[in-house]
């Protein structure tokens, strides 16, 4: 590789390190890819883009340091910022490494503690296995709710990469006033339409604010 090259790269690597971090500034860090955030870290696109293709990074916390630093780029000091990050997310996940269980509208609202006080509106799915144990959680969208924007095939994509039996759909209101609105409702009732054919149920979907929460189901409003 050039001298020029290096330089193309190394500035390559500062743009899109400069396009994450004003991207979390502007939206949030849950639109980010695993690559981004990584990168963000760490302090390198190309090693985050390595590591990425190398390991499962969601699995970060289960993965020795010797292999984490086997990664070209990744030393120790990469390494030990990897793990300590991994390790405030699993002290933050609500059992540690136990699997987050859905038991119903309160356990939805409490592994919705990072938008409940956003200013944006935050669309979130949890997809679930038999035993209604989180499989994984994903942020859909962000920003006003409508059609256009929460589409079946975003929320189910992921539901089949991952078998799940059913999922829990939530979002904020950040109004402060957990009441759905017509637009909550056309939407859900589109996303349960798209379950029943692919056979995925929609067991709930919940609406968060600070202090309060609402339940479709509870309000029986997932009939139809």
């Amino acid at each position: 590789m050039t001298e020029l090259d290096q330089i193309e790269r190394a500035e390559g690597n500062v743009d899109i390190l400069r396009e994450a971090a004003d991207r979390i500034g502007e939206l949030g860090p849950g639109v980010l890819s695993d690559v981004e955030l990584v990168a963000i870290l760490i302090g390198s696109a190309d090693c985050a883009a390595r590591l990425c293709s190398t390991v499962n990074i969601r699995r970060l916390h289960n993965i020795p340091s010797e292999e984490l630093t086997s990664v070209r780029g990744v030393g120790p000091e990469r390494a030990r910022k990897l793990l300590a990050a991994a390790e405030i997310g699993r002290r933050l996940w609500n059992n540690g490494d136990d699997t987050a269980l859905i038991r119903g509208p309160e356990s939805v609202y409490e592994q919705c503690r990072d938008i409940r006080s956003a200013n944006r509106e935050h669309f979130v799915a949890f997809y679930l296995n038999s035993r209604n144990m989180v499989l994984r959680r994903e942020i859909v969208s962000i920003g006003s709710l409508n059609a256009s924007i929460v589409h079946p095939r975003e929320v189910f994509i992921p539901a089949i990469a991952v078998c799940a039996a059913s999922l829990v759909l939530a979002h904020n209101h950040p109004s402060g006033d957990p009441t759905p609105s017509e637009e909550d409702l056309a939407i859900t009732r589109r996303l349960m339409e798209a379950g029943r054919l692919i056979g995925i149920e929609l067991l709930d979907h919940v609406v968060v604010c600070r202090d309060s929460y609402s339940s479709f189901k509870e309000r029986r409003l997932l009939r139809g």
